[in-house]
């Protein structure tokens, strides 16, 4: 399984954004994580089309991995896609009908994601795995960054892998955001996460690259040791 790692733009520098995003193409990561928030699904505000599409301009070839923490997601993916969204994750819990959604994403070239609050359960996805490309399992409450690891998601992402595993779909990606750092990293990857979205552990180092080493050396080593059975 390729182990991912996702700086998230949301823990950068905004008075320089785009050397910011610069600095996460130099370090070797494997995408940008870019986190879009509505004030009604989630209590804040974030980023926008438009510091997306400036993303995609300043380092066209690192991929964007876009979350839409929206309520009505569907009203504004095309936007997004436009930006230059490499991958486009929607919630379980959106108010919009998931399959057609999913499935309007996909047509467009973009990867597909469903996402899950840490309050809804892993099942919630279940009839979904077929339609996308990865699962994003929240491991704080989305809306702020620099919250503490909940650690009672680890189930939740052993629970999803072993269902992917049973319906064939042992490629999907299996992502975590919200806490993570080397260690939390390293569990959630024991429990079948291959995907690790990071924000100040991160970008708070002078070194990102080394930051970027470290953890996906952490991860490779710990991968799947807690999911098996």
């Amino acid at each position: 399984m390729d182990i991912a790692i996702l700086p998230s733009l949301l823990a950068a520098d905004y008075g320089c954004l785009a050397e910011e995003c610069r600095r996460v193409a130099a370090a070797g990561a494997d995408a940008l994580h870019v986190d879009i928030m509505d004030a009604h699904f989630v209590p804040n505000l974030s980023f926008g089309p438009d510091v997306t599409a400036m993303a995609h301009r300043t380092v066209p070839g690192l991929p964007l991995h876009v979350h839409l923490m929206m309520t009505h997601p569907h009203l504004l993916m095309d936007r997004f896609i436009d930006a230059g969204a490499a991958s486009l994750l929607i919630h379980v819990e959106a108010a919009c009908d998931l399959s057609r959604t999913l499935a309007q994403i996909r047509q467009s070239g973009v990867r597909t994601g469903l996402t899950l609050k840490p309050a809804t359960p892993a099942a919630a996805v279940f009839p979904f795995l077929a339609e996308v490309d990865e699962v994003l399992v929240m491991t704080v409450e989305p809306g702020y960054g620099g919250q503490p690891f909940l650690p009672g998601m680890l189930a939740k992402l052993a629970d999803i892998r072993r269902e992917a595993d049973r319906l064939g779909q042992g490629k999907l990606g299996l992502l975590v955001d919200g806490g993570i750092n080397n260690g939390t990293a390293a569990d959630c990857a024991a429990h079948g996460a291959n995907g690790f979205i990071a924000g100040s552990a991160l970008f708070r180092l002078a070194d990102m690259r080394a930051g970027v080493s470290e953890m996906r050396a952490a991860t490779t080593a710990a991968y799947g040791r807690m999911c098996q059975g």
